[in-house]
């Protein structure tokens, strides 16, 4: 996937933060995150405590002034296909929704992850997240790729209640 370049960026007014990736001491913090959403699956505090340490380099959190998270990404690189970034989740606080926050921590990630050999990033999306389903859509635009849908997991994967989760890859 191409870089980003400033041209590129969508017209939104950028929100004042800066991206790095998380650290330990974060995972408090991406919790309350997810839990506060109120439409990602919330995993245990242990989950992305964990998550802080062991895939900090494949995630990326953006921090406000006071390098507090105010959204993050959390992927890991797939070991039986290490070019390829899975996204596990995106979330942004309420207060920094509509100012490109998302993207432009995808794009940090993604730019930070090429000269690796990342050229592909997955994720799962449920049918009905029209937002998510935008977000990775414009995301591939921006990189000047495309992107596949195909199914991935049914309802019946689950041992939960849980929509279908239908994969979506953007790149090579």
């Amino acid at each position: 996937m191409k870089p980003v370049t400033e041209s590129s960026t969508p017209s939104v007014e950028p929100a004042e933060l800066s991206f790095r990736s998380p650290r330990i001491a974060d995972g408090k913090r991406l919790w309350q995150i997810a839990r506060d959403s109120e439409v990602l699956d919330v995993n245990s505090g242990y989950a992305y405590v964990l998550w802080c340490r062991d895939f900090a380099e494949s995630s990326v959190v953006a921090t406000d002034e006071h390098d507090r998270p105010v959204g993050f990404v959390t992927g890991y690189l797939r070991p039986d296909s290490p070019q390829t970034l899975f996204v596990w989740q995106v979330a942004v606080d309420a207060d920094q929704r509509g100012r490109g926050v998302a993207g432009r921590m995808l794009d940090t990630l993604l730019d930070r992850l090429a000269p690796f050999g990342v050229t592909r990033l997955e994720t799962t999306v449920s049918p009905d997240n029209a937002a998510s389903i935008a977000m990775f859509t414009a995301l591939a635009r921006r990189r000047g790729t495309h992107i596949t849908r195909s199914d991935l997991f049914a309802p019946d994967d689950f041992p939960d209640s849980h929509l279908a989760e239908d994969l979506y890859t953007i790149g090579e």
